[in-house]
């Protein structure tokens, strides 16, 4: 985000599958990752806005679905294959982001070593740690990750 922020004047992050909560690959709600974003960009210093984008299951109405939910923008940053199509057909400009250590500062690897009880902490700022002890996320996670069968 300190890359991109030196190129922008401001930032939009898309909260994506906004509608989903309380499942292990999705834990915590649209409100909690705004929250959890917020927190994390204020120490950048430009102007940002966080904004929750529910799916909607269909690629071909997904850039429109996009720009009507959020502010107008020039150039859009995403490492997402699909992502980088759609917008390159709806005519947006698309650059792709650095990623640092992917596999250790991506969501799905955070969860894993929070169901493990592994050490996570490290690899997030450390306001966004405060916020997901603060809602308990690690039980939440442990709790929708059980199963009823025995």
């Amino acid at each position: 985000m300190k890359k991109i922020a030196k190129e922008v004047d401001e930032i939009i992050i898309g909260i994506g599958s906004a509608q989903k909560s309380h499942e292990i690959e999705n834990p915590f709600t649209a409100g909690e990752r705004v929250l959890m974003v917020s927190s994390a960009l204020e120490e950048i210093g430009i102007k940002h806005y966080v904004i929750p984008i529910e799916d909607i299951q269909r690629n071909s109405l997904w850039v429109a679905h996009v720009k009507s939910m959020v502010p107008p923008f020039d150039v859009a940053y995403t490492n997402n294959p699909l992502v980088i199509e759609l917008l390159r057909e709806a005519g947006t400009k698309v650059k792709q982001s650095p990623l640092f250590t992917r596999n250790n500062y991506s969501g799905t690897e955070i969860r894993k070593r929070m169901l493990a009880g592994d050490r996570w902490e490290h690899f997030v700022p450390e306001k966004v740690v405060e916020i997901i002890h603060a809602i308990n996320g690690e039980k939440r996670l442990m709790t929708i990750a059980q199963s009823d069968k025995v």
